[in-house]
């Protein structure tokens, strides 16, 4: 699945969202190399996915969203595997803001690893 989307996707798809993270996993989807970061949000509402991207990326960066972290996540809701979750433009921990996407949903990290 690509994991950018369209300025007007984002936009028309925009939302926050907070709560507590309540776990984080690396998988290895499916037609791509590496591994890839997902954290599981905790809100008032619900448990939701929110795909942070590739492993090699978000291990360097600052913040480090840990387990138990309350954070505010803006992004699109999407479907991935027949399931809710969100690409996150950005993760707002406290003070601290961790960019994912620019404004043309376009994910920071370099293409190719």
């Amino acid at each position: 699945m690509t994991l950018w989307l369209s300025a007007i996707t984002m936009r028309k798809r925009f939302e926050m969202i907070g709560g507590k993270v309540s776990s984080i996993e690396k998988a290895a989807p499916a037609k791509r190399r590496g591994y890839w970061v997902d954290l599981m949000l905790q809100s008032e509402k619900e448990t939701i996915a929110v795909q942070l991207g590739p492993a090699w990326y978000i291990d360097k960066q600052t913040p480090r969203i840990e387990a138990n972290d309350t954070i505010m996540v803006t992004g699109s809701r999407v479907m991935m595997d027949g399931r809710p979750a969100i690409v996150p433009a950005d993760i707002t921990r406290g003070n601290e803001l961790l960019e994912l996407r620019d404004d043309n949903g376009i994910p920071v990290w370099p293409p190719h690893h």
